[in-house]
């Protein structure tokens, strides 16, 4: 059967799966809508944290990520990994011991002091903002090619699904649906990667087939033959780093510490009776997250050595049908520089230049070149003339491989379920940051549990409507605006989280002084390098070496020390408070979440 119609058939009935999820298990009430009334199973809330978790950066944009930086791709694995360590055994226990639905809520509470719970506000916005636009990014991407609709248009229908589910369901809705979105992922990603896995070396099992022998070749080991590969196009060694150490540490602890203050991740820990099923939960989420963890780096380099036996100094004519259609939508480009009708792909060493390795081409409307390729309008100086969008490596990557039309159309399911399951898990941290830590708590103390409900579905329409402008003017690629949200997150939530657990005579004055310093200072950092915004500036520019991606480490210091400080000068902590804190620092004999 035809890919595009198998494409229609299975998306199709995974869309109306998750729709059908979401009817049968609608919110009838607030707790309903935040914390799917609190009964959710540590099995079943480890597969819908593990889908929340892994969202379109880890199952789209990582593995390409990877595939072009080789080793030092290993950040977002380490960072990304370690991070739900942490959180797990470090935060998650204590934070569902306290009982309250959203961060905002801990911090507010606390802290004891409204000015806190606003600043918290403010920040779990702009975290879950600069996430979901990754999120929406690639749902548009994906609807694009596989839908064969425009990539904006692809964002409009992802935002008609997503509100249908996580205004409907609310949290109830999004767990289940997240539950079936994880069998769909993970189903989604492993196939492909085991298919490709027996092509290129015989081992069904890809983290194997990944320093296995090549088929064929019993002397020649993949990754050998890929780093040579590398080496004669003028690349380094896949598996040699060439990053700042320090950039690669900081961005490993900004993912890390991102993870530990992400309120849609933790916010999967109220949803359960208990704490130990919260322990629980962590295990099998941990255990899910793995599957797809330990086989991304396989994939990585099967993409990497099919790109490269495919489109490399190979006649424009020749190219498949895969690299057409990804040429149609813009997100993979050829420019014929020295008019011999081939593709030249060649590093940086070949050419003197800058690899260019992840750049989106902008094309000329409608124009085409000597060979019938479209005309890249914004060539790089050196003679690379391949140009491909990180992001459609996994997407590709059965097309280029020439799978079945089933395992593409299967593929494509995955990628919506990746991006959808996050996007929903986001919208529900701004709809009940804005009705239960805005409205709630500060506006309107006395609306009725009916009145939040209503306040918590307008808030998540109006989110939708500002996630889809962000997916269609998205800053970067998805895994990068990820990376974004994450030092956004370290910068502001983790030292107050951590402080708020661990230190009891920590103050809402330092609280709050560290959480403005240390998302303030990111903001502006990120609008300076990656918008061109305060003078713009180059890589050579960077404070101590560091990337924005790694800048949330840097922050995140900056918000420890100004908290400490603050807290040093100004009035003790309430003893009430400081009560409160010994209580939680013992998580045990935790019942439901309450909200209160």
């Amino acid at each position: 059967m035809d890919a595009q119609i198998l494409t229609y058939i299975i998306v199709g009935a995974t869309f109306a799966l998750y729709i059908g999820i979401a009817i049968w298990s609608r919110a009838g009430s607030t707790k309903d809508f935040y914390v799917a009334g609190g009964g959710v199973g540590p099995i079943a809330n480890g597969m819908a944290t593990a889908a929340d978790w892994m969202s379109a950066a880890s199952f789209i944009s990582m593995a390409g990520i990877i595939a072009f930086m080789g080793y030092d791709g290993a950040t977002f694995l380490m960072g990304w990994t370690g991070g739900y360590v942490l959180l797990a055994l470090l935060l998650a226990p204590y934070l569902r011991k306290f009982g309250k639905f959203t961060v905002p809520d801990f911090i507010g509470d606390r802290y004891y002091s409204k000015t806190a719970r606003i600043v918290a506000v403010f920040c779990a916005l702009i975290v879950s903002f600069t996430y979901v636009a990754g999120q929406m990014r690639g749902v548009g991407v994906v609807f694009s090619r596989f839908l064969e609709v425009e990539i904006n248009t692809g964002v409009y229908i992802g935002m008609v699904i997503v509100l249908f589910y996580a205004v409907l369901g609310g949290m109830k809705g999004i767990t289940y649906t997240q539950v079936a979105q994880y069998c769909v992922l993970i189903f989604a990603f492993m196939v492909p990667a085991i298919f490709i896995s027996i092509q290129l070396t015989g081992n069904p099992i890809p983290m194997l087939g990944m320093g296995d022998t090549v088929v064929g070749q019993p002397d020649v080991y993949l990754l050998d033959k890929l780093d040579g590969l590398s080496q004669e196009l003028g690349f380094n060694k896949y598996t040699d780093g060439s990053k700042n150490m320090i950039d690669v540490i900081a961005i490993t602890l900004a993912l890390m510490v991102g993870t530990a203050g992400l309120p849609h991740v933790i916010v999967r820990f109220f949803t359960v009776k208990k704490v130990k099923d919260a322990r629980k939960s962590a295990g099998f989420a941990l255990l899910f997250i793995a599957i797809l963890y330990i086989t991304a780096p396989a994939v990585s380099v099967f993409s990497k050595i099919n790109l490269i036996d495919t489109v490399s100094e190979k006649p424009y004519e020749e190219m498949p049908e895969w690299f057409t259609n990804w040429e149609s939508l813009g997100l993979i480009g050829w420019v014929d520089k020295n008019n011999d009708g081939k593709i030249q792909y060649l590093g940086p060493k070949r050419n003197g230049g800058v690899a260019i390795d992840g750049k989106t081409p902008e094309f000329a409307d409608e124009s085409k070149g000597n060979s019938g390729e479209r005309i890249v309008t914004n060539p790089s100086d050196n003679d690379n003339e391949l140009y491909v969008d990180n992001d459609i490596m996994v997407m590709a990557n059965p097309e280029i491989a020439d799978l079945p039309n089933w395992v593409i159309a299967l593929v494509a399911a995955g990628c919506l379920a990746a991006a959808l399951s996050t996007a929903a898990g986001l919208l529900l941290v701004i709809s009940s940051s804005v009705s239960h830590d805005l409205i709630k708590k500060i506006i309107k103390p006395d609306i009725s549990d009916k009145g939040e409900l209503i306040a918590a579905r307008l808030s998540a329409t109006g989110a939708v409507v500002i996630a889809g402008y962000f997916g269609i003017n998205p800053p970067g690629f998805v895994a990068a605006v990820v990376a974004l949200a994450f030092g956004l997150a370290a910068a502001s939530f983790f030292p107050a989280i951590v402080l708020g657990i661990f230190y009891k005579k920590m103050n809402k004055e330092g609280a709050v002084s560290g959480m403005i310093v240390g998302v303030c200072l990111m903001l502006f950092y990120m609008l300076k390098f990656k918008f061109d915004l305060f003078g713009g500036g180059t890589e050579q520019d960077w404070w101590f070496g560091v990337s924005p991606e790694g800048f949330g480490s840097i922050a995140m210091v900056a918000n420890f020390i100004v908290s400490l400080t603050v807290c040093q000068f100004t009035k003790e902590t309430p003893q009430d408070v400081q009560e409160i804190v010994e209580n939680i620092r013992i998580p045990s004999g935790a019942g439901e979440a309450t909200g209160h």
